[in-house]
């Protein structure tokens, strides 16, 4: 697992509008990048997280923080999950499963479906260097919402 302080593994990965977007490029202006890895769009639990970091946009700005969601779904459907939702932040393609390998966030088995992205959220300071992690081996969990405020808050203040 990638841990804090470690750097953040780079990737390149299609967002919904089949643009390729990297780690690199996320962190140029010099923001912390939120990484908030999800199993599946549309489903219920996914559907309320997403949601609850758009509705936090606001405040996650204030930490000058980008985020950007996750998961092993196709740009087609992220596309339409997105637009759906009112998403005002990209949403990433790895369809592939090399990113959820990379930062070991992969949810084996969920219900004889394999190899979803786990619920998790990393935060990458500006040196793209993990400041803050929260992995659920439980997909029904949802982060504390108000908790990755605080840590983006912090990450940005220290930079």
């Amino acid at each position: 697992m990638v841990e804090v302080g470690e750097k953040a593994p780079e990737f390149t990965l299609y967002n919904q509008d089949f643009q390729p977007v990297s780690l690199g490029d996320l962190l140029k202006d010099g923001k912390p990048v939120i990484l908030v890895f999800f199993p599946a769009a549309f489903s219920p639990v996914c559907t309320n997280e997403l949601c609850n970091f758009r509705d936090r946009m606001a405040l996650l700005e204030k930490a000058n923080a980008k985020v950007v969601g996750i998961s092993v779904d196709l740009p087609f459907s992220l596309k339409e999950f997105k637009e759906k939702n009112r998403l005002g932040f990209d949403l990433l393609s790895d369809f592939n499963k090399e990113v959820i390998k990379k930062y070991n966030v992969v949810l084996e088995d969920l219900k004889g479906l394999k190899g979803l992205a786990k619920r998790a959220v990393f935060i990458i300071d500006k040196e793209g260097k993990v400041a803050w992690k929260w992995v659920s081996d439980d997909p029904l969990v949802e982060p504390d919402y108000d908790e990755v405020v605080k840590r983006a808050m912090e990450v940005a203040s220290s930079s």
